[in-house]
C-alpha cells in the first residue's frame, strides 16, 4: 500500500489522504451465526443498517523531515517499517528553488532508517524561495530476487479458497493478481506461511464492507519480509487481531494474527499475497503452496470477497 507525505515550506507535517466520506453498510448473520457486512443485502435477509465514518487513514510508511545545515536543507525519508522502503520525492509547486538531484527523485531506505533524498537550495540567492513537497513510499526493496519456495498453508485446518489467483472480484490488479482469498470464520488464528520479519502491522482499523472507496486500503494487517526480499501479506485480520511486534522474527507455523472481515470485505476470510516492490509498485507473485488447490481454479464466484 503506497501511502503519501506532505510538507510545506512552513515544515509543516501531513498526512497527503483526502477526507474519507462516511459509508453506509448493512450487518446481518448468516443461518451458522457468522456476522457479515455488505452495501447490499441477500434477498430476505432483515439486517441493521449502519453508518460508519470510516475516517481512519493508513499510517504513513515514511516521513518527510527537512534539516537546515547552512549548506542548503537537506530533505531526509525516515523509514517507519523494519524493512526496506522505496520512496519518490517531488515538488507539488516551488519558487526560485534548485534540487540536486533534480525532482522527481527516488531514493531506498533501509529497515528503520533515514535516507537523504535531496538538498535544496535558492536556485537566485538575492531573492526568497518556497515550495511544496510530498513523497510517496512503498514497502520493500526494488532489487528484490524471489526464490521459488513452496509456502505452507497461513490457517490450520481445513480452508475453502473463495477466491483465487486473477479473481474476478476483486484480484484484478497488479498487486492483488496472484492473492488467495481463503474463507474461514473470524477469529481464525492465521499462521506464517514463510519465516521472516514482521515488516509492518495494523491492527486499529474495526470496520468492514462493500463500500471501496471509503474501506480500500482500512483492512488490518500483517506483513511479513523474507530473506530474499519477498513481501507476505495476511489481511483482514479483526480489530485488535495482530498477535506478533513489528521487528518481530517468525518461524514458519508461529501465530501472527486472527482472521477477520476488516477493509473492503463483507465476511470474515484472510487475503493473502506474496509481492515485491516493482519500480515504486507493488505486485503479487504466483507462487506454490503444500495442501493449496490450484489457485487459478478459484477465480472469484463469490459475491462477496
Amino acid at each position: 500500500m503506497a501511502v503519501r507525505a506532505v510538507l510545506v515550506v512552513a515544515l509543516w507535517l501531513l498526512a497527503c489522504c483526502m477526507p474519507v466520506q462516511a459509508g453506509q453498510v448493512y450487518r446481518w448473520k448468516d443461518a451458522e451465526g457468522v456476522t457479515h457486512y455488505g452495501d447490499q443485502l441477500p434477498p430476505g435477509t432483515s439486517a441493521e443498517r449502519l453508518v460508519i465514518p470510516a475516517t481512519e487513514d493508513p499510517p504513513p510508511v515514511a516521513a518527510l523531515r527537512v534539516e537546515d545545515t547552512g549548506r542548503g536543507l537537506f530533505v531526509w525519508a525516515d523509514n517507519r517499517l523494519a524493512g526496506p522502503i522505496e520512496v519518490m520525492l517531488h515538488f507539488e509547486h516551488h519558487d526560485n528553488v534548485h534540487s540536486d538531484p533534480a525532482l522527481p527523485a527516488r531514493a531506498t531506505v533501509a529497515a528503520s532508517a533515514s535516507g537523504l533524498v535531496a538538498v535544496l537550495s535558492a536556485a537566485d540567492p538575492g531573492r526568497p524561495f518556497k515550495f511544496q513537497l510530498r513523497i510517496d513510499s512503498l514497502p520493500g526493496h526494488p532489487s528484490a530476487s524471489p526464490r521459488d519456495v513452496q509456502y505452507r498453508m497461513p490457517v490450520a485446518g481445513d480452508a475453502r479458497v473463495e477466491q483465487g489467483f486473477g479473481g474476478g472480484f476483486s484480484h484484478q490488479d497488479p498487486e492483488n493478481r496472484y492473492a488467495v482469498d481463503f474463507a474461514v470464520p473470524s477469529g481464525t488464528t492465521v499462521l506464517a506461511a514463510r519465516a521472516g520479519v514482521v515488516m509492518q502491522a495494523e491492527a486499529g482499523f474495526e470496520h468492514g464492507g462493500l463500500d471501496r472507496a471509503a474501506l480500500a486500503g482500512r483492512a488490518n494487517f500483517v506483513r511479513v519480509l523474507h530473506d530474499d526480499g519477498t513481501m507476505a501479506l495476511y489481511a483482514h485480520l479483526q480489530p485488535g487481531g495482530v498477535l506478533v511486534r513489528v521487528g518481530q522474527h517468525v518461524e514458519v507455523g508461529q501465530p501472527l494474527g486472527l482472521s477477520g472481515a476488516t477493509g473492503f470485505a463483507s465476511g470474515p476470510h484472510l487475503h493473502f499475497a506474496v509481492q515485491v516492490n516493482r519500480g515504486m509498485r507493488l505486485v503479487s507473485l504466483p507462487f506454490r503452496m503444500e495442501h493449496l488447490p490450484d489457485a487459478g481454479e478459484a477465480t472469484g464466484s463469490a459475491p462477496n470477497r
